[in-house]
């Protein structure tokens, strides 16, 4: 298999076997115009195996639903097909936007214009608590 190197863009690397699709899909890559690669199932000495996802376009990626999927990964800038800038990624304290409150009763399922927000409460596990009505998510 062949997959050329990109000249400008981002590589997302380390991301846990099986969720390149995930991200994928949560991110909106599936929305952008430009040249991207999925690859599945790598073998990494690091990991096992790992997925990688190549954006042949310099985009900005949300940081926060990035480590909420898959804490650990790295995001590699590429310009000029050199390596500018390499980025860990890990879970973050909040959540904007990200996800939604299933609570129907919280000031959110009223509030449309009221931003979802979500607090780490407990990092071992990846719990996190509506901001408004602490409901789980």
């Amino acid at each position: 298999m062949n997959i050329d190197s990109i000249k400008n863009g981002i590589v997302i690397d380390h991301i846990t076997a099986g969720n390149a699709m995930t991200i994928y899909g949560l991110l909106g890559f599936d929305k952008l115009e430009c040249s991207i690669a999925i690859i599945k199932n790598v073998s990494s000495k690091k990991m096992g195996k790992k997925d990688i996802i190549k954006i042949d376009s310099n985009i900005d990626i949300n940081l926060e639903a990035l480590g909420y999927i898959d804490p650990g990964v790295t995001i590699d800038i590429i310009r000029d097909s050199v390596l500018v800038d390499k980025r860990s990624v890990d879970l973050p304290e909040k959540l904007h936007g990200v996800l939604k409150c299933k609570n129907p009763r919280c000031i959110t399922s009223c509030e449309q214009e009221l931003e979802q927000i979500f607090m780490l409460t407990d990092r071992d596990k990846k719990v996190y608590r509506c901001m408004y009505c602490e409901a789980k998510a």
